[in-house]
């Protein structure tokens, strides 16, 4: 049974950074796609970015493209969201979640076989 643990959140002003980071236990993560989801108050989840298991694919929302990069590292079992230029609307529970695949990447929700409890992402001006 994995364990996703997410770090990093915080407090953030308008137009500064954070880096998030997700350390996976149980399993090894190289045999996942792993991916970042966000959930404001009020709202349904959303993916966020996704990265296959070995790098080669990622996929950015539209509401981050440019400003989000993720990326990981299968030796230390951690996936990373650096956050930059952030904006009041990136204010959520970001939650980092893992998907048994050896080819490509899924955007929706359903494929994903574990999931963190999140870390809050604060982003006031």
């Amino acid at each position: 049974q994995a364990q996703l643990r997410e770090s990093g959140g915080g407090l953030v002003q308008t137009g500064g950074s954070l880096s998030l980071s997700c350390a996976v236990s149980g399993v090894a993560m190289s045999n996942y796609a792993m991916a970042w989801f966000r959930q404001a108050p009020g709202k349904e989840r959303e993916l966020v970015s996704v990265i296959s298991w070995n790098g080669a694919t990622t996929y950015y929302a539209d509401s981050v493209k440019g400003r989000f990069t993720i990326s990981r590292d299968n030796a230390k079992n951690t996936v990373y969201l650096q956050m930059n230029s952030l904006k009041r609307e990136d204010t959520a529970v970001y939650v980092c979640a893992a998907d048994y695949r050896q080819t490509g990447v899924s955007t929706t929700m359903t494929p994903y076989d574990y999931w963190g409890q999140g870390t809050q992402v604060t982003v006031s001006s």
